[in-house]
């Protein structure tokens, strides 16, 4: 155990390739489809388990109280759904190194909740199924049941029901607008289309598809609207999410490498690869 807290564990990101809003539940979420595409960039953690019964963060994110983070909430609420002999004196001080822009729309923080649920399920021997972290997960957000699952993949429901797919490899420069944008505020949106009709994977491509948050958030948000139009004038592009990051698909990494150099300088972006599987369940599988 004492050799695996030393790892560091990769935190991955996500683009929603599309993003349709098919209607609404009865509890006001709202119903779905998406396609998850993993990439092999993301954030790091790693994890010092002791026998404090106390999770610490030992580098706490500027403006977020470590009681409002993900990655705390993710450890106490494993702790909360293991026996309590065995849980009360796990501690862990938890090591984050932060690549990934909070608020972009590619599940930073999703991210980091599902490798702590993923790696501490493993380091306190909590013997929990990956079935029983993606129900855990789902109450921290919507998101982390693709990244516990950890496979690319086509989504329904609220984004928890989830068809592993496999997609052709392709390159992304994904590009942060310096704009923060607020998941709850553009679902609450009157004018937000949610009648969109379903589709069936075996009808999915890019060009049909779109995402149903784009137009609204581009309309509020000029910055997010400035590099999407940018980056159309190279290659297919797209908001994922309900942003703020926008991203353009290239089909060989080292074009996505020349357009990112064209980029005005000061902004923030990276180049990733799209993946399968992610680079987290590769590790954790080399380590069984």
């Amino acid at each position: 155990m004492n050799n695996l807290s030393q790892i560091w564990w990769p935190s991955p990101a996500k683009l929603n390739l599309f993003l349709h809003i098919n209607g609404r539940y009865e509890n006001g979420y709202h119903q779905l489809q998406s396609l998850f595409q993993i990439l092999d960039y993301g954030d790091e953690l790693a994890f010092d388990v002791n026998s404090s019964g106390k999770i610490t963060l030992a580098d706490p994110i500027v403006g977020v109280a470590d009681e409002d983070n993900l990655i705390v909430k993710a450890a106490h609420l494993l702790k909360q759904h293991i026996p309590a002999a065995l849980s009360t004196n796990l501690g862990c001080t938890i090591h984050l190194k932060k690549r990934l822009p909070m608020g972009g729309g590619i599940g930073g923080g999703s991210s980091n909740a599902a490798t702590t649920l993923l790696v501490l399920n493993r380091l306190w021997g909590c013997q929990l199924t990956e079935a029983e972290l993606s129900k855990l997960g789902l109450s921290l957000g919507a998101d982390l049941p693709i990244f516990i699952q950890g496979n690319t993949a086509f989504a329904e429901g609220v984004g928890e029901k989830l068809q592993p797919v496999s997609l052709p490899k392709r390159s992304y420069l994904v590009v942060f607008p310096n704009s923060h944008v607020s998941t709850a505020e553009v679902f609450s949106l009157a004018d937000l289309p949610r009648n969109t009709p379903k589709i069936n994977f075996s009808d999915y491509s890019f060009a049909n598809t779109h995402n149903d948050c784009q137009q609204l958030v581009c309309d509020r948000y000029p910055n997010v609207a400035k590099a999407l139009h940018w980056l159309l004038e190279y290659a297919p592009s797209r908001m994922t999410g309900t942003g703020a990051c926008v991203f353009a698909m290239f089909e060989h990494h080292q074009e996505a490498l020349d357009v990112q150099k064209l980029l005005p300088t000061g902004t923030t972006s990276f180049v990733a690869n799209g993946v399968n599987t992610s680079l987290l369940h590769s590790q954790i599988q080399a380590q069984i």
